[in-house]
């Protein structure tokens, strides 16, 4: 009797050694198949995400000073008197538009580990987007503005500066239609050329919002 005891009580240990090296295998698989999900999961975050190349650089770098050029211009003319209602709140709507996509620009090119363009409105000692450091063309050499791209000269500014009434509106619609002209050539750039999702998201943003912008400005002029 003893003896058969033995006999069962090995047979038990036996199973149990069984039971608990499957359970065991078990949670192995599972905490490997975890980890994989996990990997994967974070490597789809990353796809989705995207990554960048030099077009998207040089579309950031070039469009974040031309923004930052309407938004001077739009100040110019609301701080004067006499313009149309019509052509100051079109000057309030690009402000409201082309800040935020600045800011979001310069989150781009900081995650991207990118600075600003060299010689362009953001670096020391030249604060004034309407600056012109190229000799007449308004961004010379600047990475992704080519040959201006309508940014105004110098000149260019002064002249709305020192505009006043509907002169003053006259001038802004006709500087702004070239100025919106050039950013959309740059937008089309990025959408052909880029890599990064939002940038050409946001490329496609600008060709649609500001051509409806260029008509409006078009009709404007024809009042």
């Amino acid at each position: 009797m003893q003896h058969q005891r033995c006999v069962y009580s090995v047979a038990t240990l036996a199973a149990s050694m069984l039971v608990l090296s499957a359970c065991s295998g078990t949670a192995t698989e599972n905490a490997t198949s975890s980890v994989t999900t996990s990997v994967s999961t974070s490597a789809a975050a990353t796809g989705a995400q995207g990554t960048h190349n030099d077009a998207d650089v040089a579309f950031a770098q070039g469009m974040i000073p031309h923004h930052e050029q309407a938004i001077e211009m739009s100040d110019m003319l609301i701080g004067k008197q006499g313009v149309d209602p019509a052509v100051v709140s079109l000057a309030n709507r690009i402000k409201a538009a082309q800040g935020p996509e600045i800011t979001q620009m310069r989150d781009w090119l900081q995650q991207w580990g990118v600075g600003l363009a060299p010689g362009g409105a953001d670096m020391p000692g030249h604060t004034m987007p309407g600056h012109d450091m190229s000799g007449g063309d308004g961004m010379g050499d600047m990475p992704g503005m080519g040959g201006g791209h309508g940014m105004m000269s110098e000149a260019d500014m002064a002249a709305l500066q020192n505009a006043e009434g509907a002169a003053a509106g006259r001038l802004f619609l006709e500087q702004m239609i070239e100025h919106h002209e050039g950013a959309i050539t740059m937008a089309e750039q990025e959408i052909g050329e880029g890599r990064f999702p939002a940038a050409i998201d946001m490329a496609r943003n600008i060709v649609s919002s500001q051509q409806a912008e260029i008509e409006e400005m078009r009709a404007l002029l024809n009042k």
